[in-house]
């Protein structure tokens, strides 16, 4: 925890693993499109041997350790602990969860802010399945493996939410905490058991669109598994939830 003159506002957790061309670009944005805001970065890198963390400490040159802060672990250890190892290092009321890659735009955060001001929600979510939401850079196959699996988990889980799937959210803080301590998924069906418990603890959460862009620099951390994975998510949530 960050001591009293260093606290912000905001803390957004970006968990990165060989993301060392697309962390500069990130934190450019994310500075570029929150100007007027208190914030801090915290980077959660998972022992990338691609030189992330010597991309993040030049950063750190630039914009000042206390709003660029590197919290590395030495491997890969699953993105739920990867939020919880940023949060305990995190000062903010308010938490920000957005992947490395670019597929989410810092440009959208703004609006995220704006709407929990307006509404005093829990939780906010960025949604592909709205209007003016979308996604670009997937093939049809992809589009149609996604929305089936995304309506099918709406039929039988009925979780109030959109989009169950995405990772740009917003939190308060103290509410992310008792959602990462509720859950038990790991991997990719762990966002999806996150806005699932937060609806079941009727926890506030509003939604703004946002079109997600599919990885621009690396390669795709998903692999033909994630189906599995999400089924057998499904069900596990169907029974527990």
């Amino acid at each position: 925890m960050a001591d009293a003159g260093d606290r912000r506002e905001y803390s957004i957790i970006v968990p990165t693993y060989n993301e060392r061309i697309n962390v500069a670009l990130i934190v450019y944005l994310i500075f570029k499109h929150l100007p007027d805001v208190n914030f801090e970065i915290i980077i959660v890198d998972d022992g990338s041997p691609d030189g992330t963390q010597d991309i993040v400490k030049q950063l750190q040159q630039v914009y000042g350790e206390n709003r660029v802060l590197l919290r590395a672990r030495p491997r890969k250890l699953g993105l739920g602990t990867a939020y919880l190892h940023g949060l305990k290092h995190a000062s903010g009321d308010f938490v920000v969860i957005m992947d490395a890659d670019l597929s989410h735009h810092p440009k959208y955060l703004p609006s995220f802010i704006r709407k929990q001001k307006e509404t005093g929600a829990d939780v906010v979510t960025g949604t592909r399945y709205v209007q003016n939401g979308g996604v670009h850079g997937w093939n049809l196959m992809r589009k149609l493996t996604s929305r089936g699996a995304n309506v099918l988990a709406q039929t039988l889980l009925q979780p109030g939410a959109s989009d169950l799937t995405g990772s740009f959210r917003l939190y308060k803080r103290d509410v992310l905490e008792d959602l990462i301590s509720s859950c038990v998924s790991k991997g990719y069906v762990f966002q999806m058991e996150m806005i699932v418990r937060a609806t079941r603890k009727h926890y506030h959460i509003e939604e703004v669109p946002i079109t997600f862009v599919d990885r621009v620099f690396g390669t795709s951390k998903l692999g033909g598994s994630e189906i599995v994975e999400y089924l057998k998510g499904l069900i596990y949530l169907l029974l527990t939830t």
